[in-house]
């Protein structure tokens, strides 16, 4: 197809003055061969076997950066869940294997590694309870380790006992680190329906259905889509639902071309393109300015959830098209800390917690970089994850929770995190007590969508 100037001229002012970026290529590495016994020789084997996959992976993206003139904001790595190798480990803190993650991704300069990973959804073996016990302890002492447990699936149900566990991990771990807000928190995620090809941090581990090694891409552009919403002022719905789904077209062409640029030098399979408009904290790339420039006064407002459900599916008609493979998580993102006008709307007081919960009906992933008071109880971030995972089993979609639990603050103050990870406004929760219902464990039993067979 031939480009026309208009055409070339279009996608440099997208890039220039509208945030348009590639924000992550995640090379996706098994490490099912590495298990073994003793802990020290395992987690030497994780080493060297990601420094060997994926020692050309930075160079090679940031050559392609600068040929194709593209911002791509993120270098990362995904590994199978080290759970499945704990499993053959005798150690008890299998935080060595998290440091093993650490030292490889540091040395071949990507900006995080995600896989310190377990799949709980119907329950648990050794290696996984001995993981999520050792999750505070490794984000803590690692800087750029993501960390990532299934709790629930549309098959499966809930697994109220990692629920409950789940709860009390994420307050260790804010603890662990409350001289920076609880930051390992913001490195973990709950999740109910994970997929194995999800290019996006804290949430990205490497399937086991997945090959050898694999290439996912995702693309951003909340500031594009916005952009292209200014010039629909005044016209009805179905014609904003057009412009997205056009404007996504040719974000997710870009992060086509990236992954098969990527793909073809690297020497590893093209994976998929994930579609998800991914917010930063600057000023004109927010999701909540989307919504907002559809005829919401303030985020959070009502009439918000049933915007957000036309731009997510606007993205994915869009973006499907544009893509040879769409895969992991494809719509759209609300983290509070990551969204500049997602703070604004929670600091205001319109967008709560509940509202929220509600928005994660109708949009990829849940509830999201979220801060509470520091003196929230285990119990009441367990029914805040059971509450998320009962909407992602009964929906038949991928629902999670990343909330931070920031160590002596109260509603009003704000967490700063730095980065694209932002800040967050401490928001409330309810107050009382869900410990009788989260103390009973067992299981929820799977709905019954899942009897599809």
């Amino acid at each position: 197809m031939l480009l026309t100037q208009k055409d070339i001229m279009r996608t440099v002012n997208m890039i220039d003055q509208q945030h348009l970026d590639i924000r992550t290529v995640t090379m996706g590495i098994t490490l099912l061969d590495c298990a073994h016994p003793d802990i020290q020789i395992c987690a030497d084997k994780v080493y060297d076997k990601i420094c060997r996959c994926a020692k050309n992976l930075v160079p090679t993206v940031e050559q392609i950066e600068r040929e194709l003139g593209i911002p791509i904001v993120n270098k990362r790595i995904s590994v199978t869940p080290m759970a499945l190798l704990g499993n053959a480990c005798e150690a008890e803190n299998l935080t060595p294997l998290a440091l093993a993650m650490d030292r490889a991704a540091k040395e071949c300069g990507v900006n995080f590694i995600g896989g310190f990973s377990a799949l709980v959804q119907k329950g648990m073996t050794s290696g996984d309870r001995r993981l999520i016990q050792s999750i505070p302890e490794a984000l803590a002492t690692t800087d750029i380790v993501c960390s990532s447990v299934n709790v629930g699936s549309t098959k499966a149900g809930i697994n109220m006992d990692a629920v409950k566990l789940m709860g009390e991990t994420v307050k260790k771990a804010a603890e662990l680190t409350k001289d920076n807000g609880g930051m390992a928190c913001a490195k973990l995620v709950i999740f109910c329906n994970a997929v194995e090809d999800n290019p996006f941090m804290a949430g990205a581990f490497h399937g086991v259905g997945e090959p050898e090694t694999v290439i996912n891409v995702g693309v951003s552009g909340p500031g594009v889509v916005y952009h292209a919403l200014q010039k629909c002022k005044g016209q009805p719905l179905d014609a904003v639902a057009e412009a997205i789904k056009k404007t996504a077209f040719r974000i997710t062409r870009m992060g086509q071309l990236v992954a098969q640029e990527a793909s073809s030098r690297l020497g590893v399979p093209f994976g998929v393109v994930d579609l998800s408009l991914a917010p930063t904290p600057a000023v004109g790339d927010s999701v909540a300015r989307i919504l907002e420039e559809m005829g919401l006064e303030v985020c959070g407002c009502h009439g918000t959830t049933a915007a957000l459900a036309m731009l997510n599916d606007a993205v994915k008609k869009g973006g499907v098209m544009a893509s040879s493979s769409v895969g992991g998580l494809s719509g759209a993102f609300i983290p509070v800390s990551e969204d500049e006008g997602m703070i604004a709307a929670a600091k205001s007081g319109v967008l709560t917690l509940d509202k929220l919960e509600a928005m994660t009906c109708v949009c990829s992933v849940g509830l999201d970089m979220i801060a509470v008071p520091g003196d929230t109880p285990a119990s009441t971030i367990s029914a805040i994850i059971a509450d998320e995972a009962a909407i992602g089993m009964v929906n038949s979609k991928t629902t999670a929770v990343r909330i931070i639990p920031a160590p002596g603050t109260v509603v009003g103050d704000m967490v700063e995190f730095g980065g694209l990870l932002g800040e967050a406004p401490v928001m409330p929760v309810h107050g009382e007590s869900a410990e009788g219902f989260i103390s009973r464990g067992g299981r929820i039993p799977a709905p019954m969508q899942s009897l599809k067979n």
